[in-house]
């Protein structure tokens, strides 16, 4: 998939709504889809480079929230049922990233290390996500009695 095909799928421009939806000040106003979605991509060299050492900021905790709330958002957009992410984090960059629909826990991921939080690539970032999105969709069929509580 070459970049302007990733760039207009669905999830990449559910993130862009999002990331728009936390830029309080319009920074992103005028900003393409690609400037919005960059500080997403982190080489392992950059990665390397950032400190752990104290807590994360809050840029990046909004850019974890983003990712999640984007993938709820394709949840709902798929089964019609509300999902909700969850995000508990502790001081240090750790914790946990859970989507319920109902009563029902569609993605459980352990959060490790936030503070270097990215992908090596947009289309690595998707992959995730609709890897993501798959098994949560399968977990809801095969429970839609908890999912709709």
């Amino acid at each position: 998939m070459d970049e302007q095909d990733l760039l207009s799928t669905e999830f990449i421009q559910e993130m862009v709504r999002q990331m728009r939806a936390i830029d309080t000040y319009g920074t992103y106003d005028k900003a393409s889809t690609a400037e919005i979605l960059a500080p997403f991509i982190m080489t392992k060299e950059q990665r390397r480079e950032v400190p752990i050492i104290g807590d994360p900021d809050e840029i990046v905790l909004s850019r974890v929230k983003a990712f999640y709330n984007a993938i709820s958002a394709m949840i709902e957009q798929e089964c019609h049922l509300m999902a909700v992410p969850l995000i508990n984090l502790s001081h240090e960059g750790f914790g946990r990233a859970l989507i319920t629909v109902g009563k029902l826990v569609v993605m459980d991921r352990t959060l490790r290390d936030v503070h270097r939080f990215g992908f090596n690539s947009l289309s690595k970032m998707k992959d995730e996500a609709d890897k993501l999105l798959s098994v949560a969709l399968g977990i809801i069929s095969q429970h839609p009695k908890v999912a709709g509580m």
